[in-house]
């Protein structure tokens, strides 16, 4: 165990010292270790590519059942962007302080889990077990921006059929104690650009129906809606952020000099709804602000995604039972949830087949 531990503290900081950060990726690197990486458990190993230079790495460990719907547990290989100078430590650096604790961009999201499926693999390869069902790891990129151009074709895609999967392992959230988040479901994505036109003119005027005037209504009725959700969860313990709907002002366009009343402002909302949310109603409700803004205010959809079924945890789904029974056999209590934001797990679930995503 000694020598599987030493090894794990060598494979991690160097998947960690690969920069595959956004905004400008080369994921040649990634590759190039994951090829060791497989090379080292003795497993064989397949690239496919749905864009170009956004390779999918899956490596296999074939069980004794082929037949048998198969296991993916998947992870990302991308990490969000740096900004070195709020590190006190070199962002690609892993370093480990005296407490054993290691230090890099995407230790935690998400390449310290990808990094734990393979130390699991070896591990139970070493005690020459070889389990009933094959195990595909999967490595995607682009996952932090949105994985329209990797996941979303690979899970559609004749190579992913042909892999028979029927229970996919994304990633989750750390915990502090034997409580651990169980993501069963996923709030949808929504990006609205709001688009306020009005009177133009020259700044010493006070003129009727200007494009400012038309976004402060627009604001306030979502301002009023965020403050609603936010007494959902201080109101109820039991609540978590991926149960209510969050609506976020990113981007305000608009304006071409300070003394000059813009002919139009843009307003770029972040939405993630929850999946209790009637679509077409809530829809119908943002149209109804824009009326009420002001004449010629009109929602463009930047991302617009369609309400996509959380896995069923029930008596039904074999994977499921499996799951909770190992839980409750470690000592670990699960609190199934639903994530807050988005991951891959949503593609997989998107497909409305007997697969189960987690």
């Amino acid at each position: 165990m000694e020598d599987l531990d030493q090894v794990v503290v060598e494979n991690f900081p160097r998947y960690l010292r690969i920069p595959s950060v956004h905004s400008n990726i080369s994921y040649d690197e990634c590759v190039g270790f994951l090829k060791n990486q497989a090379r080292g458990l003795g497993l064989p190993i397949s690239i496919h590519y749905f864009f170009p230079k956004k390779p999918v790495v899956i490596i296999t460990w074939k069980g004794k059942e082929p037949h048998l719907p198969s296991i993916m547990l998947n992870g990302h290989m991308d990490a969000v962007p740096v900004f070195e100078n709020g590190w006190t430590c070199d962002p690609f650096g892993a370093e480990m302080d005296d407490k054993g604790n290691i230090y890099a961009r995407g230790a935690q999201d998400m390449k310290c889990v990808s990094i734990q499926y393979l130390e699991a693999i070896r591990r139970i390869k070493k005690e020459n077990v070889t389990l009933k069902r094959t195990i595909h790891v999967s490595f995607v990129p682009d996952e932090e921006i949105g994985g329209f151009k990797d996941i979303k074709p690979f899970v559609e895609s004749e190579a992913f059929k042909k892999l028979n999967v029927g229970f996919v392992l994304n990633e989750g959230s750390a915990s502090l104690n034997n409580v651990l988040p169980l993501y069963y479901g996923e709030r949808i994505r929504g990006v609205m650009l709001i688009h306020c036109p009005g009177q133009p003119g020259h700044g010493s005027l006070l003129l009727e129906h200007t494009a400012g005037e038309k976004l402060i209504k627009i604001l306030d009725k979502f301002y009023k809606f965020r403050e609603q959700e936010k007494k959902k969860l201080e109101e109820d313990s039991r609540v978590t952020i991926g149960d209510v709907t969050t609506v976020n002002l990113a981007v305000i366009e608009g304006g071409v000099q300070n003394n000059i009343i813009p002919p139009e402002f843009t307003l770029t909302i972040d939405c993630r709804i929850a999946i209790t949310v009637n679509l077409k109603e809530f829809e119908e409700t943002f149209n109804e602000w824009c009326k009420e803004a002001g004449e010629g205010v009109w929602i463009e959809y930047q991302q617009k995604e369609s309400q996509v079924p959380a896995t069923k945890l029930d008596e039904f789904n074999s994977y499921w039972i499996a799951f909770k029974k190992t839980a409750d056999h470690m000592d670990v209590q699960l609190k199934p949830q639903i994530l807050m934001a988005m991951s891959d797990s949503l593609f997989a679930n998107a497909l409305h087949s007997p697969i189960t995503a987690c």
